[in-house]
């Protein structure tokens, strides 16, 4: 069986593959660039659910072939929530130079006064499955954890050297990337729709 991974992100492929042997789901992950005519979805829903719906869809439809897309995010206490969906542009429009580092430098600067008891957060992921025939499956994953006031680490991108997941002292920028997967609200998301991808096949 043939699934297509609807993102650019190459990393994301060996990731999938990984928890798909796991699940005992016998799969060739393609991303997109095996598609060089793949539209473009934008992400215009309000929730990472929907974002991610959009895209496997969409994915779906174009290739025939059973799709996964995943939307993810930081959401912030203080910020009720924030950035959230918007997390990838929080600073200004998606795709500008430096964009990371405005990303977070932003979250900081919001949360400058706020006490570290305050400073709670999740990174979010939901992740959908879309089959040829139409029918759908998602789930989703929960990293808690708190930010920190300085960035720390080198091995991560996005929010991930503020922030600490519980339990820890290390930000996600200092863990290992096996440290990482193994935690991630990503790869929580995945190996439940793993499970449900083992269940219709």
């Amino acid at each position: 069986m043939k699934i297509v991974l609807a993102t650019r992100n190459a990393k994301k492929v060996p990731e999938m593959r990984a928890i798909l042997a796991e699940a005992g789901v016998e799969a060739e992950v393609l991303a997109l660039d095996a598609f060089p005519d793949a539209p473009e979805v934008p992400e215009t829903e309000a929730t990472f659910v929907g974002n991610a719906r959009l895209k496997a869809k969409a994915i779906a439809e174009h290739t025939g072939l059973p799709a996964v897309a995943d939307d993810s995010g930081l959401s912030v206490d203080e910020l009720r929530g924030m950035p959230g969906v918007l997390s990838a542009r929080w600073s200004g429009r998606f795709g500008a130079q430096n964009q990371d580092r405005a990303n977070l430098e932003l979250v900081l600067d919001q949360i400058a006064d706020t006490p570290q008891e305050r400073r709670g957060a999740q990174f979010v992921c939901a992740a959908v499955l879309v089959m040829p025939d139409g029918t759908e499956r998602s789930a989703e994953g929960v990293l808690s954890g708190h930010l920190v006031g300085e960035p720390r680490g080198e091995n991560g991108f996005g929010y991930d050297p503020v922030f600490v997941p519980k339990g820890l002292d290390r930000t996600t920028a200092e863990l290992s990337a096996e440290e990482k997967n193994a935690i991630s609200h990503r790869g929580i998301a995945f190996r439940a729709l793993a499970k449900e991808l083992a269940e219709l096949v």
